[in-house]
């Protein structure tokens, strides 16, 4: 059987809800078109906030807002569409804004601590499309990343465990199917190729305890983290890719290993 693209997605704010789409155009070296294009500061006044906005190499982890530190805001989407970004609840519109109007951001950010003010403050919404919030952009080694998940290996575990896994939990951007479960861990260092792009695999994803998270929910009570440890004796789930080059890709599209 054909290893083939299942879905796609990107997440417009980082580490926050995502969005469904059926094809799009991917430059080398850069990640899915709007993912992690924004992402809220924590914690720190504006100039610290716009340092860490231009210079992924002074970020870290705990300088955002993530369904890790701030679960409470799993609950909220974020639609990103024709450059307007809308915040919803229970799919109704609280508020929408030009991302890329500082006063408008600040409109947003406001708009949350009314709604959760148990939020560590200060928050800005930040912005930045040629080095977006990656899990990635903080580290020594620095890229843009693309995120691909085997779903027989979230099946298999669903085995594991005995209970009914959302694949929203993991927030890829490829989901694909038509593999034996955890044969995606093979590819690392190998080249993959899908339409007339090709991928370099370069890591396997850890994970974090915002998996245990429920969709759309504050719910945590499913340790996904600790049993993923118990079964597998590790916290991965997904790989890690880069572009090679330009080219676009669709839902459908087969998945070719390169040697």
């Amino acid at each position: 059987m054909d290893c083939l693209i299942k879905s796609i997605h990107y997440c417009p704010v980082k580490s926050l809800s995502f969005q469904s789409i059926n094809s799009c155009n991917i430059s080398k070296d850069r990640g899915m078109p709007n993912d992690r294009i924004f992402a809220f500061s924590r914690g720190m006044d504006l100039d610290k906030a716009i340092t860490i906005q231009d210079n992924p190499k002074e970020r870290k982890l705990n300088n955002f807002l993530t369904l890790k530190n701030s679960p409470v805001l799993n609950k909220y989407n974020f639609i990103y569409n024709k450059e307007k970004l809308t915040l919803t609840f229970e799919e109704k519109d609280l508020i929408t804004i030009n991302p890329f109007n500082i006063d408008e951001r600040l409109n947003l950010s406001n708009k949350i601590l009314e709604l959760e003010s148990s939020l560590v403050k200060p928050i800005s919404l930040l912005q930045n499309q040629d080095f977006p919030f990656y899990d990635t952009s903080h580290s020594n080694n620095i890229f843009n990343s693309i995120s691909l998940i085997n779903i027989n290996s979230i099946l298999d575990f669903e085995k594991k465990i005995n209970k009914k896994i959302e694949f929203q939990r993991f927030r890829a951007n490829i989901y694909v199917e038509g593999i034996d479960s955890w044969e995606e861990r093979s590819w690392i260092n190998k080249v993959i190729k899908i339409n007339d792009i090709s991928f370099m695999v370069k890591k396997n994803i850890p994970r974090c305890v915002a998996i245990n998270l429920k969709p759309k929910s504050d719910d945590n009570s499913l340790n996904l983290l600790q049993s993923l440890k118990k079964s597998y004796n590790h916290f991965d789930m997904g790989i890690y890719l880069t572009a090679l080059n330009d080219g676009d890709i669709n839902v459908g599209d087969k998945i070719k290993i390169i040697q």
